[in-house]
Parts: C-alpha cells; sequence; structure tokens
C-alpha cells in the first residue's frame, strides 16, 4: 500500500532537511512526500528542490500563502494519492529507518482503519536529547487518553468520514480532529508499541508552561463544542498524564533505542571509512 506523508512548512530552513532525510532514509519505499509551504521568504524551498532527484518522482510541493499549519495539512491531505495518510512536521523526525515498514504492516495484519505509536519530545537545539516520553498505549477519550498525532497514520477513508481539520482552532485543531475520529466507534486503531516519531520541543503547543496553557484551553472547547461528558474531568486527566510524561525523559526502551541507533550510525561510518 501506498503511503502519503504530509509536511507542512514555513520558514523551515534550519530543520527541513533532517525531515527530508529522515523519510529518504526509510526502508518502505511506497511512498510520496507532499511538501505544502506557506510561501516561505527563506530558502526552504530551494532546499526541498535540491532533493527532487533523490525523490525520483516521489516528491510533490507547492509553495504559496495560506492561514496557517492546519489550512496547510488539509491542502495536502486533498493533494495525497497514498492509500494511507500521515503527517510528519517540518521540524521531527522518524525515529528508525523502519517507521513506515512497522506501519505498513500493521495495517496489513490488523486490518485496522489507522494505526499511532510513542512519540519523543526532543531538545529543540541537537534532537539527541528526550525532554518527555508519549508512550501512546490503548485508551479511551473519556478517561482522557488520546494518540499522539504526529505518530496518527489513517486510511484515506477516515478522512472521507470524519472530514478534515478545522480551521477555527488555531492551536488543537489536531485534537478536534482525533476527538471527532474516536467518537465514531467504527474506526479501529491499532497501537504500535514503538517510537516512531522524534518531535521538537519548543512548538506553539508544547512551548513551556504558557504554552500548554493555551492549548489546553482551547482542547476544553473542542471537548464542549464535540459534546463529550465531563470536559473539566477529561482537562484534569490530560493535566496528569502531560506532568507524567515530562518527569519521564527516558527509561530502559528508550536507551536502548538510543545506544541501537548510536551503533547503527558508528557501524554506517566505518563502513563508509572503510
Amino acid at each position: 500500500m501506498k503511503i502519503s506523508i504530509i509536511t507542512a512548512t514555513f520558514q523551515s530552513a534550519k530543520t527541513v532537511k533532517d525531515t527530508l532525510e529522515s523519510v529518504l532514509g526509510q526502508t518502505y519505499t511506497n511512498l510520496e512526500h507532499i511538501i505544502v509551504d506557506g510561501a516561505s521568504k527563506d530558502n526552504t524551498m530551494e532546499i526541498v528542490k535540491s532533493y527532487e532527484g533523490a525523490y525520483q518522482g516521489r516528491l510533490k510541493y507547492i509553495s504559496e500563502k495560506d492561514t496557517g499549519l492546519y489550512d496547510a495539512m488539509n491542502k495536502g491531505i486533498k493533494m495525497a494519492t497514498g492509500d494511507i495518510i500521515g503527517i510528519l512536521n517540518s521540524d521531527d523526525k522518524y525515529a528508525h529507518k523502519n517507521v513506515l515498514q512497522e506501519i505498513a504492516n500493521c495495517f496489513e495484519k490488523t486490518n485496522c482503519d489507522g494505526t499511532y505509536g510513542n512519540l519523543i519530545f526532543m531538545d529543540a537545539e541537537t534532537m539527541s536529547k528526550p525532554q518527555r516520553i508519549w508512550r501512546s498505549k490503548e485508551g479511551k477519550l473519556e478517561e482522557g487518553w488520546i494518540p499522539a498525532h504526529p505518530t496518527l497514520y489513517l486510511k484515506r477513508e477516515v478522512y472521507d468520514k470524519i472530514g478534515l481539520f478545522n480551521l477555527s482552532y488555531r492551536i488543537v485543531a489536531d485534537y478536534d480532529f482525533m476527538v471527532r475520529m474516536l467518537k465514531d466507534k467504527t474506526i479501529h486503531l491499532s497501537y504500535i508499541d514503538d517510537d516512531l516519531v522524534h518531535m521538537r520541543v519548543g512548538g506553539v503547543s508544547t512551548d513551556g508552561i504558557k504554552g500548554y496553557y493555551k492549548n489546553l484551553k482551547e482542547a476544553h472547547k473542542v471537548l464542549v463544542a464535540n459534546q463529550i461528558p465531563h470536559p473539566y474531568y477529561i482537562d484534569f486527566r490530560r493535566c496528569v498524564k502531560t506532568v507524567g510524561q515530562m518527569l519521564k525523559k527516558s527509561d530502559a526502551k528508550t536507551e536502548n533505542h538510543f545506544a541501537e541507533t548510536s551503533f547503527l550510525e558508528d557501524t554506517a561510518k566505518q563502513e563508509s571509512i572503510s
């Protein structure tokens, strides 16, 4: 099955190279990478275009003014031709080279409508130091659970059924989308217990206490608008989960993952030298 990866960019010259190389480094190659740029004034698009040859026809891009991140994501979803659609932010990257293969395997083995996994928030400067670990696991919306959106990959039929991102939400349109999705009990999600995405901290919704408060305030409006019972209880449970994630910057699985990644990188360097 073909996987469409959507990346929204705006003034992303400092980070988009890592994102592009992360996609190109995947062992699963039946993919298309769609770049939706918001008319960047830096050299974001020059960098994107420089990778066109490496993608061998699997790269699409547009650059035009938009109304923000979620508008760009909606454009990308409309451009997608894959069976599966996922989003990789322009300052994020895959946790390892087999992520898309794992996702494809999960769809084939479980016949699910969507799949998701674990997310590691990394330091903004080096992307080498875990700051927060989100083990998505399985849960219920009513208990404050939600999958990590950067790891969420869905069949295109889910977007046809649920709709696109609601642009009236500036920060949490992804949360609104997932709430609408989880309300539909006919949509089956399957959990991959692996670290799938490394996400830089520092965005609007992850920029310290102030950013988290803005996120939580708008997310409460989402719960009310979607008529989810006990929204304040859900807010509280989400806060507890987030604090737990922040306190847990590493665990055995993460440490093993980074040790393995470091070993593979060292081996590749040695092979290239020899």
